[in-house]
């Protein structure tokens, strides 16, 4: 068998494997060594493949895909840079424990490090942001190495899903020429047709006698409260909900933990924390004996300032991934088990107590005077972004997909986007918190989750133009709200912003820039909202004939922070009158 067939041989083997591990979604980078891989790939009847030319976007675009199906994704790339161009994908993959199954085409090993061009050292490129790493032997097309790409594909797909889920590398050295023999039994597999390797795995679970020593430890505490940071199991928000009942625990709902929005019961989700643990007299009155902590960390400095100020409280936190999220270092117990199972137990084994007990209709109450200051910003008239995150859940359509950037834009989520009854799901990036790669994620998110708003600020949105392009090559819907205040508004609240000198100049960073030329080139439905009736008319529209839409809201830095901190300081004073019985 000459070369071209033993290469065509050796990756069908692969690329059918991967379609029978469960993979549908293969985002390709265009280059020249990936050639073999890429024209078998689009061969396969099973496999959608999405072409997407700048690797960093193409990297956020599966992992936008892979979290909003709850599949891995394949990544395929040529050799050199655009391997690394794949880098902060990975990076947020790993922390935010998102699969991915990137594949990247190489040198030969007799060109490595020779000076050939296009040619990097893709050893481990990764480190140690990828679960594992295999360098893939040369094509052969013996019937060892037809198992062994097979098993190897297995193995990879098992690995990214595994908890805690990420992404895996495999690199592969390709000899030219390059062009595979296409035929129409390229896929044709006569041993084991079915698949080569099947892998079984399961989620983590205890044994009922540690449940029930739980439930009853846990039963003893009339003070305390479940954390829930950002969470996808759609088990989860049921389970939780009826733990919190049993227990009498309110719960302290991360924006991002699918807790805020759906038809289950509200009654103990705490949705308004972030602006009420900035008060003395509340974190005094509230301070916890036990707190249980499901999924990443949440976004609220004010909560982790809340748990390092009770630092003698026991601490839990349960973790399906079997990992270590405690930042702080303030957990007492790491508990190794599915967040769903150990909230189903528990309950069950825990002697349900009295609703409304004096410690969880306290939390309620200061909650509700907290939200009722906050709505206060819904009467602002000139744009604003707290009043725009308010007016999120009135206007949003039931099962949407709400995306949201970074720094700020997550931020007043957490605290203006507050308990709603519609299926509203709420998405970001909260791995590496960074604000790159937004808009693809977003867009991969898109192709099942839908209809979608991406919410980010001017700065994000400029970081990604690129990746507008996905919507118009892949007809995905996508209304982008803008929130342009000309620069980095998040450093307006931290220290630096009373270093007047070189604010601007070092944090501010302003770009006055037109987006509505940006938002021509590709080719989306641009518009303005200058007044709230603008705004509501916008988002009221929907989708029209346009897959892209960008409606740009803009505000001004220094009167967003005059207005937080007035709605924050008046929370305060609320919340200080209501606890001294005034």
């Amino acid at each position: 068998m000459n070369h071209q067939e033993a290469l065509t041989t050796y990756i069908a083997a692969f690329v059918s494997e991967l379609a029978k591990t469960g993979v549908r979604d293969v985002v390709v980078s265009p280059g020249s060594r990936s050639t073999p891989m890429a024209m078998i790939m689009a061969e396969h009847p099973e496999l959608n493949v999405h072409i997407h030319v700048d690797e960093r976007s193409a990297g956020f675009f599966a992992l936008g895909i892979a979290k909003a199906s709850g599949r891995p994704a394949a990544l395929l790339c040529t050799s050199g840079t655009a391997a690394a161009n794949y880098f902060p994908a990975v990076v947020e993959a790993k922390i935010s424990r998102v699969p991915l199954v990137v594949l990247t085409a190489d040198r030969p090993h007799e060109l490595r490090d020779v000076g050939a061009p296009q040619a990097i050292d893709q050893i481990h490129l990764y480190g140690g942001h990828v679960k594992w790493f295999a360098e893939m032997a040369p094509p052969e097309s013996s019937h060892e190495m037809i198992r062994y790409a097979r098993t190897v594909c297995a193995r990879a797909y098992a690995e990214s899903v595994k908890a805690p889920a990420g992404p895996v590398h495999l690199n592969f050295p390709f000899r030219e020429p390059l062009i595979p023999k296409l035929d129409e039994n390229l896929f044709e597999s006569r041993e084991r047709p079915e698949g080569f390797v099947s892998i079984q795995q399961g989620e983590l679970a205890l044994p009922d006698s540690v449940f029930r020593e739980m439930a009853d430890d846990l039963s003893s505490f009339q003070k305390g409260i479940i954390i829930c940071g950002p969470h996808e199991d759609s088990r989860f928000a049921a389970e939780v909900v009826k733990l919190a009942e049993t227990l009498d625990f309110p719960i302290l709902a991360d924006p991002l933990s699918q807790l805020r929005s759906g038809k289950h019961d509200k009654a103990l989700v705490i949705d308004g924390y972030d602006s009420f643990l900035r008060t003395d007299a509340a974190k005094e009155a509230l301070n916890p004996d036990v707190v249980i902590r499901f999924g990443s960390m949440p976004v609220s400095k004010a909560l982790t300032i809340f748990l390092k100020e009770n630092k003698d409280s026991r601490q839990i936190v349960v973790d399906g991934g079997a990992g270590w999220r405690d930042p702080s270092l303030l957990s007492s117990e790491m508990v190794y088990c599915s967040e769903a199972l150990f909230c189903e137990k528990v309950q069950s084994f825990a002697g349900r107590r009295e609703p409304g007990g004096e410690y969880s209709a306290l939390w309620k109450e200061v909650n509700e005077k907290t939200k009722l200051v906050l709505a206060e910003a819904g009467s602002a008239i000139e744009m604003s972004e707290g009043k725009l995150f308010l007016q999120l859940a009135e206007l949003l359509p039931d099962e949407s997909t709400l995306f949201v950037g970074n720094s700020m834009p997550i931020r007043d989520l957490d605290t203006f986007f507050h308990n709603n009854d519609k299926s509203i799901r709420a998405m970001g990036n909260r791995g590496a918190n960074g604000i790159d790669g937004i808009i693809s994620t977003a867009l991969g998110a898109g192709l099942y989750s839908q209809p979608l708003y991406l919410v980010l600020g001017d700065l994000t949105f400029f970081h990604d133009l690129n990746g507008l392009i996905a919507s118009k090559l892949h007809n995905i819907n996508v209304h982008i709200l803008l929130i342009n205040n000309n620069g980095g508004g998040i450093f307006s609240f931290l220290p630096q912003a009373g270093e007047k000198k070189n604010f601007e100049l070092l944090f501010g960073t302003p770009l006055d820039l037109d987006f509505e030329h940006a938002a021509k080139l590709y080719g989306a439905k641009y518009d303005r909202a200058e007044t709230w009736e603008e705004f509501e008319r916008a988002i009221k529209e929907g989708y029209g004939d346009h897959s892209l839409k960008v409606t740009e809201i803009m505000t001004n830095r220094d009167k967003n922070l005059a207005e937080h901190r007035e709605l924050w300081n008046r929370v305060s004073r609320e919340i200080n009158l209501f606890l001294k019985g005034e």
